[in-house]
């Protein structure tokens, strides 16, 4: 049999033609519905034992392509679904239902019942292992250990008993917790400089160069969640989707360092697809005009807390918990009324209880906060933890609806990722994000280092998310209390409390939407 390779990797004729006129007359948008040049951004097929593989992709392609599959859910009504990735020894993870159909006892003695699938926990080849840090980026401090509990009187999570209702327990009594926060695409020129002067170990995607994509349609309307797919001749490809204001950053030299300087830009949704061409240097932005159909009449939130429960998080989690339901009541009345679900993917570190633990979206915000009341903050050991495997998951597994959804995740951790573990790593991870339309947005929790900051506003700047960070009265120390201080490497921030800010977040991001006719 003869494989022939798809046609994402075919150097289009237009893209020829217009490197021969210089671009003179390739801004215009050509709108060519279910045009089947489209690069669709599926996982590569797994080779069948004995036979040649099936993704015929040149070297140059394989370390750039992204291993996704689009959001497709339809709603979030179910009940919680929750999986588990076990710590120790590399185990099967665990899946389960939080239904009805789940007993008091099982409940009380903390034994869920299993599915009868069963998946072993995600781990990448060993072209995914995370190289050595170039030269030119220092190497990491020696780490502290973290202040962590031990693993001891944290039983197993077990499903809340039919009936209960967490609106009847009372929320603890806590200090407020402030928070501020800094957009580094806004200021693009000062996150260069803080990338310039931290020297920490982390996963370099180069950003330096960007251009911004802008989808309108025939009005003048923002086109948002629009699939955008960039390549250039030499199949080097990305994918992003646009965000609720029809806008994405486009980072060249991220995913083709050949010194391509022609990219096709092809944008579609609903059927239309319209296209462009990028050349490198020759202006900021590139538009795409895109006659997509009319917006949702309702927004639709998915909403995704992504969260580090190892033992020095207590304080964070535990105001989660008892703000989780005036976030979700404010965030109801916001103008959108949008139609929101919540997840939340919890992590700790291979030697705990549990590596990662996964709860899929849902619309019933009961069980939602039944299944955050139950989370403990313990374990750890070391200082980085399993950020990688969480992002992995929270990226790739979570039940994320399609065409149409705004998607955020809140990062709520005050430690780095493992760089030494093999398996998922992040940047592949944030670059899966932008092909899905999911931002992040890192929120920097006490006793964050240097190293722990660079790599959450990386995941936040390259997702079009922001950096979010905790502050006190006096800045080194966080039992002094609420306040404006931070021993982060920010200026200009605004200071809320970190509930408010987290509605101020997503009412922003809502705020973009296009208002339907």
């Amino acid at each position: 049999m003869i494989h022939r390779r798809p046609n994402v990797l075919r150097r289009p004729l237009v893209a020829m033609l217009c490197a021969q006129m210089m671009l003179s007359a390739c801004s215009a948008t050509e709108v060519a519905p279910g045009d089947e040049r489209w690069p669709t951004p599926a996982p590569r097929p797994a080779p069948v034992a004995g036979s040649q593989p099936r993704w015929p992709t040149p070297a140059v392609l394989a370390p750039t392509l992204p291993n996704f599959e689009a959001p497709s859910a339809t709603d979030c009504n179910r009940p919680i679904v929750t999986h588990e990735t076990p710590g120790g020894a590399q185990g099967s993870t665990r899946s389960r239902r939080m239904s009805e159909e789940v007993t008091r006892d099982e409940a009380a003695a903390g034994s869920p019942r299993e599915d009868s699938k069963r998946a072993s926990p995600s781990v990448l080849g060993a072209d995914d292992r995370a190289p050595p840090a170039p030269p030119s980026v220092a190497a990491a401090a020696p780490l502290a250990r973290k202040s962590a509990e031990a693993e001891v009187a944290s039983p197993r999570f077990a499903p809340p008993a039919t009936g209960a209702s967490s609106a009847q327990r009372p929320p603890p009594k806590q200090e407020a917790v402030t928070a501020g926060m800094v957009d580094d695409n806004a200021d693009f020129t000062s996150y260069l400089q803080f990338r310039q002067r931290t020297q920490v170990a982390h996963r370099e995607r180069y950003i330096t160069e960007r251009y911004l994509l802008q989808v309108r349609d025939a009005r003048g309307a923002a086109v948002p969640d629009a699939e955008v797919a960039v390549q250039a001749a030499n199949g080097a490809a990305m994918w992003a989707r646009t965000d609720a204001g029809g806008r994405a950053w486009l980072h060249p030299n991220a995913f083709d360092r050949s010194g391509s300087r022609m990219y096709e830009v092809a944008v579609r949704k609903n059927g239309q697809q319209g296209r462009t061409f990028l050349r490198r240097g020759q202006k900021s932005a590139v538009e795409v005009e895109l006659n997509a159909g009319a917006p949702a009449q309702r927004a639709m939130l998915d909403l995704v807390f992504l969260v580090d429960a190892t033992g020095s998080m207590g304080d964070e989690i535990g105001k989660l918990k008892s703000t989780l339901r005036t976030i979700a009541d404010e965030v109801a009345r916001l103008p959108s009324q949008p139609e929101t679900c919540f997840g939340l993917v919890a992590y700790r570190d291979r030697s705990d209880q549990f590596l990662v633990r996964r709860h899929d979206l849902t619309n019933d915000l009961g069980a939602f906060q039944s299944v955050l009341d139950a989370l403990q903050a313990s374990g750890g050991g070391d200082y980085p933890e399993a950020m990688n495997e969480a992002l992995h998951e929270t990226v790739h597994k979570i039940n994320w609806r399609g065409t149409g959804a705004t998607r955020m995740v809140v990062l709520l951790a005050d430690a780095p990722p493992h760089l030494d573990y093999g398996g998922p790593q992040y940047d592949n991870d944030m670059m899966a994000a932008l092909g899905k339309g999911i931002k992040v947005f890192g929120v920097g929790a006490s006793g964050l280092d240097k190293q722990g900051e660079y790599v959450q506003r990386q995941i936040a700047q390259y997702t079009g998310g922001s950096f979010v960070f905790l502050t006190y009265k006096e800045a080194a120390d966080p039992s002094s209390g609420p306040g404006r201080e931070t021993v982060h490497d920010v200026k200009n921030y605004s200071v809320q409390t970190l509930d408010r800010l987290i509605v101020r977040l997503v009412s922003d991001e809502l705020a973009k939407l296009p208002k339907p006719g």
